[in-house]
């Protein structure tokens, strides 16, 4: 059996050079996640491990698949040195947790909120998860197990939040290019929604 998440941390330092930090976090009845933190210029990267190391399964299927289903990791970027953002692994970890816990997939489109600020001072509690292969490439991996998919992370706030459950993620994502919206400042307020 291949081991999927040694290929999945070679992805990401071939992708965003060498980590400067890593944590690991484990919640009872999960298996443990790490967040690894890359530098780079002014932009920080945090980017989970271990979400990728199960398939996720579809919550109505009578049995869980070992090999086959999608596979994903998360990837946060934001600007360094404006917010205590190195407080985002714990809440990085509960969001790749989610598969374990709730039984979700996690695709682009989809919100994941965690009920509380991503860092100190935070605006979000919420995330949009992005559209992959900008940023990291897609892992193949051998048949039948799917490609792992590098999912950037939006942090939305409140506001927002609730827009997209009414307007979507298109048109929320509409919203912020048409303003001009810096998605990496993690300072930044709502975007306007009149």
């Amino acid at each position: 059996m291949v081991d999927v998440l040694a290929l999945v941390e070679a992805r990401l330092r071939t992708a965003l050079g060498e980590p400067d930090a890593r944590a690991a976090v484990t919640f009872l009845g999960t298996d443990r996640i790490e967040v690894l933190r890359f530098a780079d210029g002014d932009i920080v990267r945090y980017a989970t491990l271990g979400m990728s190391a199960q398939p996720m399964t579809d919550p109505s299927a009578a049995l869980a698949d070992p090999v086959k289903g999608p596979r994903a990791e998360l990837v946060l970027s934001v600007r360094a040195g404006l917010a205590d953002t190195d407080k985002v692994l714990r809440p990085l970890a509960v969001l790749a947790s989610t598969p374990q816990v709730e039984g979700v997939i996690v695709a682009p489109g989809a919100s994941l909120d965690i009920g509380e600020p991503l860092w100190p001072g935070a605006p979000f509690s919420s995330v949009l998860v992005a559209e992959p292969g900008g940023l990291v490439e897609d892992l193949e991996l051998d048949d039948p197990m799917a490609p792992v998919r590098f999912l950037p992370l939006l942090p939305m706030t409140t506001n927002e939040a609730a827009w997209k459950r009414v307007r979507g993620a298109q048109e929320l994502e509409e919203r912020w290019l048409a303003n001009g919206t810096d998605l990496r400042d993690p300072l930044r307020g709502s975007v306007r929604l009149d």
